[in-house]
Formats: structure tokens, sequence, C-alpha cells
């Protein structure tokens, strides 16, 4: 496979750097691609390096006749999903959100938001 079209197939997926405290350095992930990622002291260094870890994993897979996964970038959303929980969470949650005069939907978004 060409460098282009492996770096284009490469390209649909999300990749994300972020600083972590407890590692003292950026942490560079792509979801959905593989697991794990790589961590270095620039942030600009770890997007490139995160970058070439995706186009060699988009080689390993085809090379080995693996489908890629789905791609993640420019992925849109319903804003709509559905969580299954055990009836005791169930009645938990809704009595807290009663409780705050909030529907259960307002007080699952504010839990998630704040997570």
């Amino acid at each position: 496979m060409k460098a282009a079209e492996r770096k284009a197939k490469a390209a649909r997926y999300l990749k994300i750097v972020t600083w972590s405290d407890e590692d003292n350095c950026f942490v560079g992930r792509c979801p959905g691609l593989f697991h794990g990622g790589c961590h270095g002291n620039d942030e600009a260094e770890v997007y490139q390096k995160l970058c070439k870890i995706a186009e060699e994993w988009v080689e390993i897979l085809e090379g080995d006749g693996k489908p890629l996964p789905a791609a993640t970038a420019g992925k849109s959303y319903s804003g709509k999903f559905v969580v299954r929980v055990s009836p005791e969470l169930h009645q938990r949650a809704a009595l807290k959100a009663m409780s705050r005069g909030e529907s259960l939907n307002q007080f699952v978004i504010a839990a998630i938001a704040s997570a």
C-alpha cells in the first residue's frame, strides 16, 4: 500500500492528545483503531507519533487481511442513547432527580457532563 493511501486511511480515525498529571507528560490515543498509545513531553511530537502509529496499524490490519474498524473522525452523533442499569439504580436516580426538581433526563445529562 502506498504511503499516501495509508495516511488517508489513518486520517479517518480520531486522534486525541491530552496532558496526564499522573504520567507528567502528553499522552496520545487513537480510540477505535488501537488500544494503548504514545507519550512524550512535546504535544506536537506526540501527535506526529500518534499519526505514524495509526498509519502502521492500518498497514498491519490490512496486511493481515483484517477489515479496518469503523472510522471515528468526523462521526456524527444523534444525541440519543440507551443505557441499561439495574432497577435499583434506576429508582435511585429517578428519586434523586425528583428531589432536585429535575427530570431523570436532566439529572443524567448533568451527571455525565460533570464526569
